[in-house]
């Protein structure tokens, strides 16, 4: 692949906005100049722990209910803009909070789940970079 054709692939991938994740010197100079232009969520991913019960449904779990409780909290508050169980296969699900929270308000709302205090479920806090949207 020629030069120009790479070139014009990474130009167009940019200006849509779905370019490489940012290195940490390409994140520094962003901030720096106060150019950051990319949409950064941190979304909780859940995962059976290790008091989750085989051979039960995701809604039949003991439990459940208070983490749902839990996260509509966050919904009412007007900061979860998305969150459910994946349906069928391995058991687990996404929250995916509105923009502007940080990394540590989404890790520190994560843990105190009470579902994951109790060992039912596994949170994992993960950057996201919204690539597309309306």
């Amino acid at each position: 692949m020629s030069n120009r054709r790479i070139f014009s692939i990474v130009t167009a991938a940019a200006l849509v906005g779905v370019a490489a994740p940012q290195t940490a010197s390409s994140r520094a100079a962003n901030e720096v100049t106060g150019k950051a232009m990319r949409d950064i969520r941190y979304i909780v991913v859940h995962t059976p722990g290790p008091k989750w019960v085989d051979g039960k449904g995701f809604f039949e779990q003991p439990g459940l209910g208070e983490h749902v409780e839990h996260y509509r909290k966050l919904l009412e508050a007007g900061k979860l803009a998305l969150g459910g169980p994946f349906p069928g296969g391995p058991a687990g699900g996404m929250m995916i909070p509105q923009p502007g929270m940080t990394e540590e308000e989404v890790s520190a709302f994560a843990q105190a789940d009470p579902a994951v205090k109790s060992g039912l479920l596994k949170a994992e806090v993960r950057a996201w970079l919204v690539g597309m949207k309306p």
